[in-house]
């Protein structure tokens, strides 16, 4: 069983404790291949708060796309927002957001790095 505090000291609350779960029976090698699989495709979630916020300035639905919400990210460009509701919301819950986004791509990479072995 891998370390995950060596492996992706990154990592954080719920997050943390979500990928321990999911690699605890992996060995060293997929933990380390797990974690370089996963730290490209994971989302940060001060780079989500940020491009939320660019909802104020008139560029609103990036962090929508960012996070693979491609008809709600263009929904948000050409509704301000939806009036920046939906923008307000989004800031409010942006780590829910991207917690929820990061365990779709932990639980693909697991997958595929458990079956590669």
């Amino acid at each position: 069983m891998a370390n995950i505090m060596q492996i992706m000291p990154y990592l954080a609350g719920d997050e943390m404790v979500y990928i321990q779960g999911l690699i605890k029976d992996f060995d060293d090698n997929q933990a380390q291949q797990f974690a370089n699989v996963y730290n490209y495709r994971r989302k940060d979630p001060n780079t989500i708060l940020l491009t939320a916020l660019l909802g104020f300035v008139g560029v609103a639905g990036v962090h929508r796309v960012l996070l693979n919400n491609i008809g709600m990210g263009i929904l948000y460009f050409f509704t301000a927002g939806i009036c920046f509701i939906g923008t307000i919301i989004d800031l409010v819950n942006y780590q829910k957001l991207t917690f929820e986004f990061n365990s779709r791509m932990a639980q693909q990479v697991a997958v595929i790095v458990k079956g590669s072995t």
